[in-house]
């Protein structure tokens, strides 16, 4: 995605957990793309001090036309976010909630500016417990806690979208999925990593999508993009099927309501019910 933008001439910022791998990343777009405008920044959103430190840090003189939520873990072993979350729900959607919410007074500021946010196809098994949001209380499924995170992503997205619109917002969410596609988040699965090989759509395919819902005039007329093919894990990109439970407008204010309890981010008084 960032070797995309910056190869139209889009002002890339690259947040990212592990600096040296993003500065490694961005010599190398600088390099196939000499004069494009590529930055890096530390970025952990499993550290909410770290989400907050990166949005006080990020420059307001030129606004932000887009902000791409796609960092993402996948069936790790059990495991906390420094702030004491279950680790997938606590990265994949708390993370993400505080950033948006962080950054929103920026975008608020730049006209025709867009949120999109990375679900998945694996949303679809997810159901949101908010009894056990950080599996204390039953035997932790690592499959389970990752769906929950992905429905969390697009009901957030879906949420925030209904939000702005109330609120006269010129700011639109959308929701994407990049298929099955082979990067590195398959590394906690011997399996995955080596059904990659034969299976999934290489990384510059499964970022078609996003892509898609950041930069294309009428993607704002539809909240979720995707691939079209078999079981959407591959294909072109359309508009992706969204399980009835993401669109449970009770869940989705219940789901805003706990986030800003646990992250302790307060969105513009104006996104309120």
């Amino acid at each position: 995605m960032a070797r995309t933008l910056a190869s139209k001439g889009a002002s890339v910022t690259m947040a990212c957990r592990d600096i040296e791998k993003a500065d490694r990343a961005r010599m190398k777009i600088l390099g196939d793309f000499p004069g494009s405008e590529v930055s890096t920044s530390t970025l952990n959103l499993a550290d909410l001090s770290s989400v907050e430190e990166f949005a006080k840090g990020f420059p307001t003189s030129g606004g932000l036309d887009i902000l791409i939520n796609n960092a993402g873990v996948m069936i790790p072993p059990k495991s906390r976010t420094k702030d004491g979350f279950e680790l997938q729900f606590g990265t994949n959607h708390l993370g993400h909630f505080a950033l948006t919410g962080h950054l929103m007074p920026i975008l608020e500021g730049t006209a025709g500016s867009r949120v999109v946010t990375v679900s998945s196809i694996a949303h679809n098994p997810g159901v949101i417990d908010f009894d056990d949001l950080n599996g204390d209380r039953k035997r932790y499924s690592k499959w389970g806690f990752y769906s929950q995170s992905k429905i969390a992503n697009l009901t957030f997205s879906l949420e925030l979208a209904r939000r702005l619109e109330r609120s006269g917002s010129g700011v639109s969410a959308i929701a994407s999925h990049p298929g099955y596609s082979a990067t590195d988040l398959q590394r906690h699965s011997l399996l995955w990593r080596f059904l990659n090989l034969f299976l999934a759509m290489p990384a510059k395919r499964g970022a078609e999508a996003t892509l898609y819902a950041a930069t294309e005039p009428d993607a704002t007329e539809y909240p979720y993009w995707g691939p079209t093919g078999l079981i959407e894990m591959r294909g072109r990109t359309g508009r992706a099927r969204i399980n009835p439970k993401a669109l449970d407008e009770g869940t989705a204010s219940r789901l805003w309501e706990v986030s800003e309890e646990m992250t302790g981010v307060r969105y513009l008084s104006g996104y309120s019910h």
